[in-house]
């Protein structure tokens, strides 16, 4: 059986066995940008299991960890694999800049801003902690600076963990596994889809490690 044979029934047998709802992750952060009047940040969720999940009544903050901060009700029903986007530009400046369609699901005005070393948490309708991802490019070595171009998990597996692990994640760059290209205002990124294509050492982990958790390959359509 091929690597990636294999690597697709790994998955697909883990993820149906999980819970939807805890499968919401963080999959790419900027926490600077050069969008249109404004820093031009954004975060990235994608919903990694194999159920919809409703986020109706689920919200984010940043290091004040505060649940209800910003509602990320808009999202509303989120379909599996489908990725979705939290920004400080308005939503229709954050399409034009990166090429997005309408359909795409986009809340715009976060004003929970980030800051070079900060946290983004997200938070279900219980105000349950779901998900977090710790960074600072001074003090945490291997954490990528996210300075007008994104950050993405190395693995599936890393991109998996609850509590995200920024060393295991790394910098965009043209044309890379990620589908990442370069926005309108010059940002290097791939938002809107977690478009991952395992690496061959990555497909050998999942397969020899038995960490067959994560997503299919999703390609990006421009």
């Amino acid at each position: 059986m091929r690597f990636r044979d294999a690597y697709f029934a790994a998955t697909f047998a883990a993820v149906i066995s999980t819970t939807a709802c805890a499968q919401i992750r963080i999959t790419e952060w900027m926490y600077n940008g050069k969008g249109a009047n404004s820093a031009g940040e954004f975060i990235e969720l994608t919903n990694l299991g194999a159920s919809a999940v409703d986020m109706t009544g689920w919200s984010f903050d940043d290091s004040s960890e505060t649940p209800g901060s910003q509602s990320l009700s808009a999202f509303g029903i989120v379909a599996s694999h489908e990725s979705v986007i939290l920004t400080d530009l308005s939503a229709s400046d954050f399409r034009t800049d990166w090429g997005l369609p309408l359909s795409a699901k986009v809340i715009g005005g976060n004003s929970n801003n980030l800051s070079r070393a900060d946290e983004m948490n997200i938070y279900d309708n219980t105000n349950a902690l779901v998900t977090r991802l710790t960074f600072d490019d001074q003090s945490i070595a291997g954490s990528p600076r996210t300075n007008n171009i994104s950050g993405n998990p190395i693995s599936i597996a890393a991109a998996l963990l609850a509590t995200a692990d920024t060393t295991l994640w790394k910098l965009s760059a043209g044309g890379d596994q990620y589908g990442s290209y370069t926005s309108v205002a010059g940002e290097i990124g791939n938002p809107g889809a977690f478009s991952f294509v395992p690496e061959p050492s990555s497909v050998a982990l999942v397969i020899l490690g038995g960490l067959g958790l994560g997503p299919r390959v999703v390609r990006r359509r421009r």
